[in-house]
């Protein structure tokens, strides 16, 4: 499915990707079941999913350190602006347990924002400076404010997997690769670890 963008540093509703994980057992049940529950949660009130991926089963990172993560991604429609959204979706969180605490860590339900249309936030300059983070930077330091389209994007092979099935063609608006792009230039080592589950009987 193709994602049609809004004017360009806008963002007028509709054509959303949020990504979804799971590695620890919430009142929901497992992370599996957490994350269809979660999907179902999204799509009320001010939110309408409207395609979700498969899901999949990946390595924690840093590896090691977590259980693998249930993962997937819901395209959707909202008419809230960028923060209001975040605000909601930490709310559906806390409804399925999650506690902020420790970055790296278990957790019964993460819900990021990847993109918004093609909008920026809150400045080209900004959103760059997140993407170049050196990585030894990047377990150290986070972004104190909502960064769009999301800053380690281009290196998520768990949320460009499952972001393929359902917007292939969406391209970034700084650096104007699509989804597909992304995925492909990741090294198929990281990519083979995102394994699809099997649909339930």
């Amino acid at each position: 499915m193709q994602v049609t963008q809004a004017t360009k540093g806008s963002y007028t509703g509709g054509n959303t990707l949020v990504a979804l994980g799971s590695n620890a057992t919430s009142q929901h049940g497992t992370p599996r079941e957490t994350v269809e529950k979660a999907v179902a949660a999204l799509n009320a009130g001010p939110v309408h999913v409207v395609a979700t991926s498969r899901f999949y089963l990946t390595p924690f990172i840093p590896v090691g350190q977590g259980a693998d993560v249930v993962n997937a991604v819901a395209l959707v429609e909202t008419a809230l602006p960028p923060e209001a959204l975040l605000a909601h979706l930490h709310a559906v969180e806390a409804r399925f347990d999650r506690e902020r605490g420790t970055r790296w860590g278990d957790r019964t339900l993460d819900l990021d924002i990847v993109a918004m249309g093609d909008l920026v936030l809150p400045d080209a300059a900004t959103v760059r400076r997140w993407m170049d983070l050196a990585p030894e930077r990047q377990k150290r330091e986070a972004p104190d404010r909502l960064i769009l389209p999301h800053p380690r994007l281009q290196d998520r092979a768990f949320v460009l997997v499952p972001a393929a099935d359902i917007a292939p063609d969406w391209a970034h608006p700084l650096t104007g690769q699509t989804i597909r792009n992304m995925r492909d230039a990741l090294p198929g080592d990281e990519v083979a670890a995102v394994r699809v589950l099997e649909e339930r009987p």
